[in-house]
C-alpha cells in the first residue's frame, strides 16, 4: 500500500501544478489538430478562379479543375478580390481566365491566364496542377482550330467534333498499374500527427518528473520516509511507480482524446496499451535516472526537457521516420522514439497486433530494464550515503 500511496501522491502533484493544465491537457491536443490541418490526407489546397467573361473555354479550364482530387475550387468575382485572397491566404493560389478565350484561339492569337501565388505557399506545386489542368481543357481547341484552318469549317463546330473524340478513341484502351509501396497506407487526417504527440509529450512529462524526485531529496522526505518502517525498496519501487504512472495518465489522455476528437484508431487496444507501458517504462526509467544523478531540479527539468525534444526530434517525433534517409533512419534506432513510433504505425497504419510489435517492445523494455538498474543503484547509494 505504501508503493501506491507513493505513486499517487507523485500523480497528485503533477495535476496540481497549474502549468501542467496547459503542457499536458491542451497543447498536445493542440498540436495534433494543427498537424493534421496542415499537413493531414484529407488536406486539399484552394485554388480561387476568377473568369473575367463567359465562356466555354474558360468552363471547361474551371471543370478541369473541380475533377482534381488534389485541390478544390474557389470561384471569386473580381481580379482584385482574387489577388487579395491569395494575399491573405484564404485561397492558396489564384487563376485568371480572360473574357474571349474562344475569339482569340480560333484567331491563331496565344491564350494568356494568370496565376498567383504567395512564394511561402504550395505555389509551385499547384502551379504544376493548375497547368496541367489548363492544358488538358484546351487541347480541344488547338485541335479545332487547326481543323477549322484545313478543312474550311467554323470553329465551333470543330471545337465540338474535338471535344467529342477527346475522350478517347474506339478499340483502344490504356491500362494503368503503380509500383511500389505507399509510405503511409490507410493514413488518416490525425493517424501521423497522434502517435507523434504522444511519443513526445508522454516521454517529457515523464522525464521533467525528476525535478520532483530531486525536490523530494532535498526537502528530505525520502529520508523521512526510510526513518519509519519502510524498506529503502519500497521508497524506490513507489518513485519509480510514480513516474510510470504520471505517463501512462499522459499517454491514456492523448489517446483517448485523440480518439474521441479527431477519430483516430489506436488499433488493438490491447496491443496499444501494452505497447505505450513500454515506452512509458523507458521514461520513468531515464526519469529515474536524472532524478539520482541531479542534485538541482531547476537544472535537471532543464536538461530533462533538452534531451526529450532532441531525442524526438531524432527519433521521428517531429518528421516521419519514412521520410528520413536511410542512414538516418538507423542512426534514429538508437532512440526509443524511434522503436515506439514504429510500433503504433504498427498498431495504427497496418492493423497490426500484439505479435507485430513485439520486437518493439522486447527493445523499449531492455532500454526500461537498463535504465532502471542504473538509477536504482545510484539512488540506493544517495540515500543511504552519509
Amino acid at each position: 500500500m505504501k508503493v501506491l500511496a507513493i505513486a499517487a501522491a507523485n500523480l497528485r502533484r503533477m495535476l496540481r501544478e497549474r502549468s501542467n493544465i496547459f503542457f499536458v491537457f491542451i497543447f498536445p491536443i493542440a498540436l495534433i489538430l494543427l498537424i493534421g490541418i496542415q499537413f493531414g490526407g484529407g488536406f486539399a489546397p484552394i485554388v480561387g478562379v476568377f473568369q473575367e467573361g463567359p465562356g466555354t473555354l474558360s468552363e471547361a479550364v474551371v471543370a478541369e479543375l473541380e475533377q482534381e482530387e488534389a485541390v478544390r475550387v474557389r470561384p471569386l468575382a473580381s481580379r482584385e478580390e482574387l489577388v487579395s485572397a491569395v494575399e491573405r491566404g484564404s485561397v492558396n493560389a489564384g487563376l485568371f481566365l480572360p473574357a474571349g478565350m474562344e475569339d482569340t484561339v480560333a484567331g491563331g492569337g496565344v491564350v494568356e491566364v494568370g496565376f498567383v501565388a504567395r512564394p511561402d505557399g504550395f505555389g509551385t506545386e499547384l502551379r504544376s496542377v493548375v497547368g496541367s489542368a489548363v492544358a488538358d481543357a484546351l487541347q480541344p481547341a488547338g485541335a479545332a482550330r487547326y481543323a477549322a484552318a484545313v478543312t474550311g469549317a467554323g470553329f465551333e463546330e470543330a471545337l465540338e467534333v474535338a471535344r467529342g473524340m477527346s475522350g478517347g478513341i474506339d478499340g483502344v484502351a490504356v491500362d494503368v498499374s503503380y509500383l511500389g509501396e505507399e509510405l503511409f497506407p490507410n493514413t488518416g487526417r490525425f493517424d501521423l500527427g497522434a502517435p507523434q504527440q504522444l511519443v513526445l509529450f508522454t516521454f517529457i512529462t515523464v522525464l521533467s518528473g525528476s525535478a520532483a524526485l530531486i525536490l523530494s531529496r532535498k526537502l528530505g522526505i525520502s529520508r523521512r520516509m526510510l526513518s519509519t518502517p519502510t524498506p529503502l525498496s519500497t521508497v524506490l519501487v513507489g518513485e519509480s511507480l510514480g513516474r510510470f504512472t504520471v505517463g501512462m495518465f499522459q499517454g491514456l489522455y492523448i489517446m483517448l482524446v485523440s480518439l474521441a476528437v479527431f477519430s483516430v484508431d489506436w488499433g488493438n487496444p490491447i496491443a496499444a496499451l501494452l505497447h505505450l507501458a513500454s515506452f512509458t517504462a523507458v521514461g520513468a526509467g531515464a526519469a529515474m535516472l536524472m532524478g539520482a544523478v541531479f542534485t538541482n531540479e531547476q537544472q535537471a527539468g532543464g536538461v530533462a526537457v533538452v534531451v526529450a525534444l532532441g531525442l524526438a526530434a531524432l527519433g521521428g517525433s517531429m518528421l516521419p521516420l519514412e521520410l528520413f534517409p536511410p542512414t538516418m533512419q538507423r542512426i534514429a534506432l538508437v532512440t526509443p522514439h524511434a522503436w515506439a513510433l514504429t510500433g503504433f504505425a504498427d498498431l495504427v497504419r497496418h492493423g497490426g497486433g500484439i505479435v507485430d510489435i513485439l520486437p518493439e517492445v522486447g527493445v523499449l523494455l531492455a532500454y526500461a530494464a537498463v535504465l532502471f538498474a542504473l538509477a536504482t543503484w545510484r539512488l540506493r547509494k544517495t540515500l543511504t550515503s552519509g
